[in-house]
């Protein structure tokens, strides 16, 4: 049974090649640069940063992934609330880089930022939260 109330799942469309460079190895600023509206390659940017604990840099990486993303859920229909599962690869990008950025805003204490961005997880699909490792 269909819940009428809440919209239909967003599904990003796929950008095999983009995907394909990511999957090959192929570094994600490179990546990024020939395929700017690619989330997944900020995301990755982002994660890389994190793990290197540069805080700034991934916050800087994860914000355009994240403002790269909501422009893309929103051409393929998203109205800014409603189901983005993580199971679809494609949406895994832009939930990739809001994870990022929920995190880097709590190393840098921007705990307001952390929470909208796990509730925006949270409320795309639960389990991209666990995916993710956002606590």
């Amino acid at each position: 049974m269909t819940n009428l109330l809440e919209p239909p799942e967003t599904l990003l469309p796929e950008n095999t090649t983009a995907q394909a460079a990511l999957d090959a190895g192929t570094d994600p600023a490179k990546v990024a640069a020939e395929f700017p509206a690619f989330s997944a390659a900020w995301a990755q940017l982002g994660e890389v940063a994190l793990e290197r604990e540069e805080y700034i840099a991934a916050y800087a990486y994860a914000r355009t992934g994240y403002h790269r993303g909501l422009d893309a859920l929103r051409k393929s229909g998203w109205k800014g609330f409603g189901p983005v599962p993580w199971r679809h690869r494609p949406n895994q990008g832009v939930l990739r880089a809001v994870a990022v950025l929920a995190k880097a805003a709590g190393a840098i204490g921007e705990t307001e930022e952390f929470d909208r961005c796990r509730q925006l997880l949270l409320d795309s699909d639960p389990a991209s939260v666990e995916a993710t490792g956002v606590a």
